[in-house]
């Protein structure tokens, strides 16, 4: 098998990615973005670096034998005037900047371009995995009503929305009414944000309604930005008061399917496919 060079953001995703390599004899190659990446992966072989060191990472790259890359992970937007580039960086930065102005969609296209000159194939995490994306119906033993199935379908219609516009991949819709839409602060400070408006707008443990629900941004790289949901996401709903956590199948990567399953039933949510 080809190595895989790992470009490393935070997260359970990226520890998914090289844990399944490592299952399969595939041999790989961690970049461990600083400040992002999770301790764990310090035992695969490999180096950290920062955001603009894209010579160093280049170079490493080549010399471990890497011929393809996989990004995965949460980065969060830099402040760009406190990087530190390398001599590659700083020439590649100001394009880099030029399309950060347009949007994060723009920003990930031109950091994929910048690997593909060098000549590395772009592998999706999904594909990685296997096929660990949300399948049609169901997710566990919870069932959703029809009311909480529409509050998921206007929730996948708002994220798709704001994802037109490269705003965010989620939103939450409670009874009709629009709770939250993500944008730059991710989906767990989203359903913290969700957690804490007034009771009469959302679901309770002991009355659960409103549903999360994530989906790609019809103009983004399934390669490299598909929606995530692990069994953290699922309790982080749970605790907003959320009945269930929902998306399109096959579109949504599932991180540790089992688990996902027995946070749900445990706490008495839905997981739901939509299919299209």
């Amino acid at each position: 098998m080809s190595r895989l060079g790992l470009i490393a953001g935070g997260g359970a995703l990226p520890v998914s990615v090289a844990a399944r390599c490592e299952a399969e004899g595939r041999p790989v190659f961690l970049v461990r973005l600083t400040g992002f990446a999770d301790p764990h992966l310090i035992r695969y072989p490999g180096i950290d670096a920062g955001m603009a060191e894209i010579g160093k990472v280049l170079s490493a790259l080549k010399k471990a034998g890497c011929t393809a890359v996989c990004f995965a992970g949460t980065v969060s937007r830099p402040d760009f005037k406190s990087l530190k580039p390398d001599l590659k960086g700083a020439t590649l930065l100001p394009g880099i900047i030029a399309a950060a102005t347009k949007g994060d969609d723009a920003l990930l296209r031109k950091i994929l371009s910048v690997f593909e000159a060098e000549g590395y194939a772009i592998e999706g995490a999904d594909d990685i995995l296997g096929g660990e994306t949300l399948p049609g119906g169901a997710l566990g033993a919870v069932q959703p009503t029809e009311a909480q199935l529409a509050d998921l379908r206007k929730a996948l219609h708002v994220a798709e929305k704001a994802g037109e516009l490269d705003i965010g991949q989620g939103s939450v819709v409670c009874d009709g009414l629009v709770l939250a839409v993500e944008a730059q602060e991710g989906t767990d400070a989203m359903l913290a944000r969700v957690a804490g408006l007034p009771a009469d707008l959302r679901g309770s443990p002991s009355a659960r309604k409103g549903v999360l629900a994530k989906a790609p941004k019809p103009i983004q790289d399934l390669r490299v930005d598909m929606p995530v949901i692990g069994a953290r996401t699922v309790e982080m709903a749970a605790a907003a008061g959320l009945a269930g956590v929902g998306g399109v199948a096959g579109k949504l990567i599932v991180i540790d399917r089992a688990d996902v399953i027995e946070a749900a039933d445990r706490l008495g949510l839905f997981v739901w496919g939509e299919t299209r």
